[in-house]
C-alpha cells in the first residue's frame, strides 16, 4: 500500500486535562517523506500531540489522521506502521543490546528480525557492545539503542518526544546523523524539541506554545517573517532593554543574555544610522553594534509578542 502524501493532519485538535487545555485548536499537517519538527518550551504541548498521533490519548474535539487512519480507532494498525520513542523510554537494564532489540521485535511480531537488528547496530555503531547490559551503556548509547528498538519493526513514520534532552552535544551529532540516514530511506520523521538550533535540521518546524502553532514553515521562511533590519547590541544592565526600545527606528528589542537582539522598522542604511547616532546618547554609547540574521528564536518571540498584543496581554 502506497504512503498518504500526508503523514500526520491535524485539524483544530483540542485535548484538556481537567481545566487546562494542553490543546487549543491544534492544526497542522505533516507531509510523507519530510521531517517536521514540534518546537516549544516545556509545556507547549508538544507531548500531548505526540501521545494523541500514536492513540494513546484521544482528543476532546478536532480530526487526527496518521497515515490516513484513525489513531485512537485503529490503534492496532497505527502501531504497526509507526515508530515511537517517547521521553522515558524504558530499556531494560538486565538485558543486554541483543535482547533489547529482540524483546520489542517480538513485542511488534517481528518472527525473522536478525538481519534487520544487524543492521541497526551497524548503523548506530552498537555492534561491538551488542552483548552489554543496557544499564551499562552511557546516555548517548542508550538514545542509540532506544532508536533501534523503535524501528526494529521497520515502521514507515517514526515520533520522536525530545529525544536529545539530557544528550552531550557529541551524541547529539551522531543521533542526527542517524535521522539524516533514516529520512534518506524514505522514513518520515516528527521529533519534538525545545531546542531551536535543531529546528534548523528539519524540513518544516511548527511553533507551538500553549497548544497552538504560532508558525508553521522552513525554518528559512520563517526568518523572513521578521521584517526590517536586525542589530545584535552587547549592552550591560537590567534597562538596557528599555533604553533601546526608545530609541527611534526601533520596533522591537529583545535580551538574549548581554546581548540585545534589536529589530529596526525598516532595511534601510539610513534607519541603522539614526539609530547608531541616537545611541550614543545614551548610557549605552560605544556599545558594540553588528547586523545579524534573524533567528527561529527571534522568530518565536516575535510571533509570541504578537500573540499576546493581540489579546490584549
Amino acid at each position: 500500500m502506497s504512503a498518504p502524501a500526508t503523514a500526520i493532519d491535524f485539524q483544530q485538535v483540542v485535548k484538556r486535562y481537567d481545566t487546562v487545555d494542553a490543546l487549543a485548536g491544534l492544526t497542522l499537517n505533516v507531509r510523507s517523506g519530510e521531517m517536521f519538527g514540534l518546537i516549544g518550551p516545556d509545556g507547549a504541548g508538544k507531548t500531548t500531540a505526540i501521545r494523541l498521533m500514536c492513540g494513546l490519548l484521544h482528543p476532546d474535539s478536532g480530526e487526527i489522521r496518521v497515515l490516513g487512519l484513525d489513531p485512537h480507532r485503529d490503534h492496532r494498525r497505527v502501531t504497526e506502521r509507526v515508530g515511537y520513542l517517547s521521553q522515558r523510554f524504558s530499556l531494560y537494564g538486565d538485558l543486554t543490546i541483543d535482547e533489547n532489540i529482540a524483546f520489542f521485535a517480538e513485542v511488534h511480531g517481528v518472527r525473522d528480525y536478525a538481519t534487520r537488528r544487524d543492521q541497526l547496530l551497524s548503523m548506530t555503531q552498537l555492534t561491538p557492545f551488542r552483548g552489554r547490559l543496557a544499564d551499562r551503556l552511557s546516555g548517548g548509547m542508550k538514545q542509540k539503542l532506544a532508536l533501534a528498538c523503535t524501528l526494529v519493526h521497520e515502521p514507515s513514520l517514526i515520533l520522536l518526544d525530545e529525544p536529545t534532552t539530557g544528550v552531550d552535544p557529541v551524541s547529539r551529532r551522531e543521533f542526527w546523523k542517524l535521522l539524516s540516514e533514516f529520512l534518506a530511506d524514505g522514513i518520515t520523521i516528527l521529533m519534538s524539541t525545545p531546542y531551536l538550533d535543531e529546528a534548523e535540521r528539519c524540513t518544516r518546524v511548527a511553533l507551538v506554545h500553549e497548544g497552538r502553532a504560532l508558525a508553521i514553515d522552513e525554518p528559512a521562511r520563517l526568518r523572513t517573517l521578521i521584517s526590517g533590519r536586525m542589530l545584535e547590541v552587547v549592552a550591560h544592565g537590567v534597562d538596557a532593554a528599555d533604553i533601546v526600545r526608545r530609541l527611534p527606528g526601533v520596533s522591537d528589542a529583545q535580551v538574549f543574555g548581554e546581548r540585545l537582539h534589536v529589530t529596526l522598522a525598516g532595511d534601510a542604511a539610513e534607519i541603522e544610522e539614526r539609530f547608531a547616532q541616537a545611541l550614543q546618547s545614551t548610557t549605552l554609547a560605544g556599545a558594540p553594534m553588528r547586523r545579524v540574521q534573524p533567528s527561529l528564536e527571534d522568530v518565536f518571540i516575535a510571533r509570541l509578542s504578537g500573540e499576546r498584543e493581540g489579546r490584549g496581554a
